[in-house]
């Protein structure tokens, strides 16, 4: 799907609102090897924001060279000369120790980075110099904010809260490491989404016309450069009560992963590398190993790459590096099928993610309504063949490979802002890693070991669960790890890592119930912790409570009738809530229409009611039981089990690192920027001396004294001013200008006067035309037509007048002078004359606009009736008066007359056309004053 074509479609399930205080919000595609961000700004459908290089994605690769810090294909061009200087493929050592396999085979594909551990978190760190060392969190947390930048450029404004997406295979400690970095880029983390939920999402939302009741089952096949996803999504359309009545959107569930975390096309570039190397090494050019140097290695991943993105569309291509090896060109022939042979294994491998997927979701491949390709593997024709054999249909490529996720996450960080409103689209993710609770029970004479599972295979999320204690009466421990594994293949749960996540020790327990003691009207209800998967996928114990049931005994002023009329009210739909609380693994379910028994129940229940209303209006004093549910906090310590998040001090010194780091770019930046715009400044003013046009307009001495100090600037800047701060180059650029702005500011008189003296002229010349006509307007001249006065159109006159005489002096004293001498004639002086006459005018074509003729006043006549003078009744009056105010016309009989006779009253001063209006009464014409111009 192209992004280009999608934006019509896009505007209709995307509708901005209201934008309240709030900013654009954005969203990261982060992956192994590129980077695609996601904007949407008020008033701007959803959109990829653009580098620097204008491509609409980046390699997520960050190097630092000599104090300056690169990004992108910056980064990667430095990272062919300087390998270990490019870090690249970072977003799969997040959460890990040094001894982990995926660190290990980091270590095996890029051997020339120096890792390191870190002392305190036992994660892994990369040492860039004696003085640098960098965390992933880190490095990930720099180039969270080169997106941001890319964002805001695109946004025009801040932006500070973003969707980022995440591996969705990515465990609760990966999840918390990402977050961390989030922060440390500064940013607000509206949610962490899976890639595969953003690609269902970006999917569905082009398609919601075509759901309905019935489940679609549609299977997204994901091979990116690190990994392989195979996602099985149910789309369809469901009800949810809201605002007190039901809606109908749709609906996107996930109920079926399979993955395999190492296989893509990093894997395949590698296998394309070695051979390349293992070539050259047979052809003997010179005697050194290829693999022992790491910048020809860098070459070679650079052109193993390349390669295998050609032999996807060609069967046949060449691999070339210049220089690879000590001066030695390489050159080789290479065929599709040499590439295949290279990866028989990998191939092998491409159908296990689609079958544990299938497994999870419960469902055969005849279900799938369609297979959907996504990620920049799944473009080997070899991968498509396998996977069509696999799935026994025609394969989808409708989707955008590159931006499909990040389209997704941003509709997500639209939906979740508070800023805009869009069409609603429920997504329900699922767990990949079931969790489990273990804590131990004193049984008879021995301690047992009680598991229960809280969040199981593909249980749905944001969920809460609770797990209850009953048994325990004293301070007790237990533990959070992951649960049976054994669906995932013995390497995949190596890869997890540590299956243990947190200990969590309870105190105060014998206290909080000794405050409660058990009796006839107290019961415990039991210990209950409450957890919460929220929607970024991360497992949080959100508080630990003992809960105790009392039963009170009270009287109530309430009739039957009244309390009847209440618990219909409840079960029927009222506006009372009860939250419903879970236990252990069960699942919510929600009913969302009254049955047909219920319906009869209600009956019998309003029958009741009308019959014995006259018995049980007279019960109005009843006590009964009531029961209050206590809860009493009981203290929790959480230790990690697992490798744990940045502590305060940690955070703090990344932070302070960044921060340093950004300030030295930031004056890098500006230092580079001075050194540019004075060494610019230099090169002009040489130039430009050399023109007769400048040359002209300054002294002999002062032109050689210019030079002079332009070349004195020039010889400073490549000797001792090569090494000097921003500052000193702003100064000495800043000391140029103020010696330079004399002559800069005669060139710029001379090249501007002509035309503001044209300008003038113009003015002047039709300002004359103008003041010509405005005197047969005036009440000495023309006494029915008199819209100015004699005072007003004197004025005019003496300030023409007054114009031509200074114009006519000051063009002669110009012209008299040298152009090197000081401008008599300035632009600045002609503008102002041109808006002092300007002025004058526009008043009077205005005053001439808004005229209108008085009207004649036509009197009654008296009519005699027995020799006596009587008035004109009131009716008579109505039809023979006409009275006009000055300017104020109020008779609803007036009328605009025609745009061809508009056209006869315009008149015309200098640029500007004023129109009067034609008034037309009692059916006579009434002729404009100023038809005689």
């Amino acid at each position: 799907m192209k992004i280009a074509g999608s934006v019509a479609t896009l505007t209709i399930c995307f509708i901005l609102i209201h934008y309240v205080n709030s900013l654009a919000v954005m969203s990261v595609d982060l992956g192994s090897e590129w980077m695609k961000v996601g904007v949407v700004s008020p008033g701007v459908p959803m959109e990829i924001a653009l580098n620097k290089e204008s491509k609409r994605k980046t390699p997520a690769i960050i190097s630092y060279k000599d104090n300056e810090r690169l990004f992108g294909e910056d980064a990667q061009t430095l990272g062919i000369r300087f390998p270990k200087s490019a870090y690249v493929y970072l977003l799969d050592l997040l959460g890990k120790d040094i001894n982990h396999p995926m660190v290990k085979l980091y270590q095996q594909r890029f051997p020339y980075y120096d890792i390191i551990e870190n002392p305190k978190r036992k994660t892994i760190m990369f040492k860039h110099d004696e003085d640098n060392i960098y965390s992933v969190e880190e490095l990930l947390a720099q180039l969270l904010v080169k997106a941001k930048e890319f964002a805001e450029q695109a946004a025009h404004q801040p932006i500070k809260e973003c969707v980022i997406t995440v591996p969705g295979y990515f465990n609760q400690v990966e999840r918390e490491a990402l977050i961390q970095a989030v922060k440390l880029a500064n940013l607000k983390l509206l949610q962490l989404i899976n890639d595969y939920t953003a690609v269902a999402l970006n999917y569905g939302i082009f398609r919601s016309k075509d759901f309905n009741e019935t489940s679609q089952y549609i299977m997204f096949y994901d091979m990116g450069a690190s990994s392989t996803t195979a996602t099985i999504v149910s789309f369809q359309n469901s009800k949810t009560k809201e605002r007190g009545y039901l809606e109908t959107h749709p609906e996107l569930s996930i109920i079926g992963v399979g993955y395999d975390r190492t296989l893509g096309g990093l894997e395949m570039q590698i296998r394309l590398r070695d051979y390349l190397g293992a070539k050259f090494n047979e052809v003997k050019k010179t005697k050194n190993n290829v693999f022992e140097n790491k910048r020809s290695m860098a070459k070679l991943f650079k052109e193993a790459g390349r390669l295998k993105n050609v032999l996807s569309a060609n069967a046949q291509h060449i691999a070339q590096i210049e220089g690879l090896l000590d001066e030695e060109d390489f050159k080789l022939s290479v065929t599709r099928q040499e590439f295949e042979d290279l990866i028989p294994d990998l191939l092998e491998r491409v159908a296990n993610p689609i079958e544990q997927a299938l497994k999870n979701a419960q469902l055969s491949k005849d279900v799938l309504h369609q297979v959907v390709l996504f990620g920049a593997g799944t473009r080997v024709p070899k991968v498509q063949e396998i996977l069509r054999n696999i799935v026994g249909q025609d394969l989808a490529k409708n989707l955008n490979t590159d931006e499909a996720a990040a389209m997704g996450a941003v509709y997500k960080a639209a939906d979740l802002s508070t800023g805009f409103q869009v069409k609603k689209f429920i997504t329900k993710d699922a767990v990949l890693f079931p969790i489990q609770v273990i804590f131990e029970r004193e049984v008879e004479s021995h301690v047992k070991q009680v598991k229960r599972t809280l969040f199981g295979l593909m249980n749905p999320y944001p969920q809460k669960k609770i797990i209850t204690f009953n048994k325990h009466t004293d301070d007790f421990t237990f533990n959070v790890n992951y649960a049976d594994l054994d669906y995932l293949k013995a390497n995949e749960i190596k890869n997890i890592g540590i299956l243990n996540l947190t200990e969590v020790s309870l105190t105060g327990v014998r206290a909080a119930i000794e405050k409660h003691p058990l009796s006839e009207n107290v019961e415990s209800k039991g210990i209950k912790a409450h957890f919460q998967m929220d929607e970024s996928g991360v497992l949080n114990l959100i508080n630990v409570d003992l809960v105790v049931e009392k039963k009170v005994i009270e009287t109530e002023d309430e009739g039957t009738l009244s309390k009847l009329g209440s618990t219909i009210s409840k079960l029927f739909g009222g506006e009372e809530k009860v939250e419903e609380k879970l236990e252990a693994d069960k699942i919510p379910t929600e009913t969302s229409n009254i049955t047909e028994n219920e319906k009869q129940t209600k009956e019998t229940i309003e029958g009741k009611l009308t019959s014995n209303s006259s018995d049980i209006k007279n019960n109005t004093m009843k006590t009964k039981p009531k029961i209050l549910s206590i809860k009493e906090p009981i203290l929790v310590n959480i230790k990690s089990m697992n490798i744990p998040s940045l502590d305060q001090e940690q955070f703090t010194q990344s932070q302070t690192k960044l921060e340093t780091l950004d300030s030295l770019e930031k004056e890098i930046l500006r230092r580079s920027t001075a050194l540019n715009n004075l060494e610019t400044f230099v090169v002009d003013v040489q130039n430009k001396l050399s023109e007769d046009e400048y040359s002209e307009a300054v002294t002999v001495e002062d032109k050689e004294k210019i030079l002079n100090l332009c070349s004195s600037v020039s010889d400073w800047l490549y000797e001792e001013g090569a090494d000097v701060d921003a500052a000193t180059y702003e100064t000495k650029l800043e000391y140029l200008k103020t010696e330079t702005n004399p002559l800069f500011a005669r060139v710029w008189e001379h090249q501007e006067r002509p035309e503001a003296l044209s300008a003038l002229n113009s003015m002047l010349n039709h300002s004359t035309h103008f003041l010509e006509s405005a005197k047969n307007l005036t009440e000495s001249v023309n006494p029915t037509k008199n819209v100015f006065t004699d005072k007003e159109v004197q004025s005019l006159e003496k300030i023409i007048s007054d114009t031509q005489d200074w114009l006519l002096k000051n063009v002669e004293a110009q012209e008299k002078l040298k152009r090197y001498e000081n401008v008599v004639l300035t632009v600045k002086s002609i503008t102002e004359k041109m808006g002092l006459l300007d002025r004058e005018v526009k008043y009077l074509v205005n005053k001439l606009r808004i005229w209108k003729p008085k009207k004649e006043e036509k009197k009654g006549k008296p009519i005699k009736k027995d020799d006596t003078l009587q008035t004109p009744t009131e009716e008579e009056s109505e039809k023979n008066e006409t009275l006009t105010n000055g300017n104020e016309e109020k008779q609803s009989s007036n009328k605009i007359e025609s745009d061809e006779e508009m056209k006869n009253e315009t008149v015309t001063i200098g640029n500007e056309e004023q129109s009067s209006d034609k008034i037309k009464s009692d059916g006579e014409k009434s002729e404009p004053p100023h038809n005689e111009l």
